[in-house]
């Protein structure tokens, strides 16, 4: 379990900002599945899911750099459990897979040109003896919005996107594991996204995404 345990790249759980954040998460309690669902809610909830602050500085993908700047997508959230996890001596590793959102906005839709999330980041915890799936992404502000379940954490079942929103509405579907890591896999992230979203990784796609990031932050 060494390697989940220990500080790296991305999952920086030696960041003096996280260690304190981590500290303070937790509560007081000693019990370790305790200690990750408090952890699990102070992530959720918050860090705001913006998803117009993807880059292609790898420095984003940071679990510090999501705490500093309180907005991500779903991978450095995911990398920020795992980091809060590990700091709490609790094993904690990434999973990334390919979602279809069937409630995608239109801006959301004509950044990616697809209702497809690929590389979408999910947190496994290892407590009492298995390893638990938790997904941090959505902060509950953002499911107040759209009309869909918050996603809860016991630190027994798996926490993972509701197929149907609340109306019934079909929501989320999982196209493809691509497995779970000790750190975010830098290379297969970005050749991923590559493939999916060419557009995004071409030279005019910079200016692109800045201007649709400046309007969200007006919204």
């Amino acid at each position: 379990m060494n390697q989940y345990l220990k500080a790296n790249r991305f999952i920086d759980s030696d960041h003096p900002t996280l260690i304190e954040f981590a500290d303070h998460a937790r509560g007081a309690t000693s019990d370790l599945r305790q200690q990750a669902v408090n952890l699990y809610y102070a992530v959720r909830d918050g860090i705001r899911y913006n998803p117009y602050t993807f880059s292609r500085d790898p420095e984003t993908l940071k679990a510090s750099y999501a705490l500093e700047t309180r907005e991500s997508y779903c991978v450095p959230k995911a990398a920020l459990l795992a980091a809060c996890a590990r700091h709490c001596n609790i094993p904690a590793r990434i999973g990334l897979a390919d979602v279809r959102n069937h409630l995608s906005t239109p801006r959301l839709l004509e950044l990616l040109r697809s209702d497809v999330f690929a590389m979408h980041g999910y947190t496994e915890l290892y407590l009492e003896g298995r390893w638990v799936k938790a997904t941090p992404a959505f902060n509950i502000e953002l499911c107040e919005v759209f009309a869909v379940a918050p996603l809860e954490f016991d630190g027994v079942s798996d926490s993972v996107f509701h197929p149907y929103n609340q109306q019934g509405e079909r929501y989320m579907e999982y196209l493809a594991d691509h497995g779970q890591f000790a750190d975010v896999p830098e290379a297969l992230f970005f050749t991923h996204l590559a493939s999916m979203y060419p557009h995004l990784f071409a030279q005019d796609a910079m200016q692109m995404r800045g201007d649709m990031h400046a309007e969200a932050k007006q919204t």
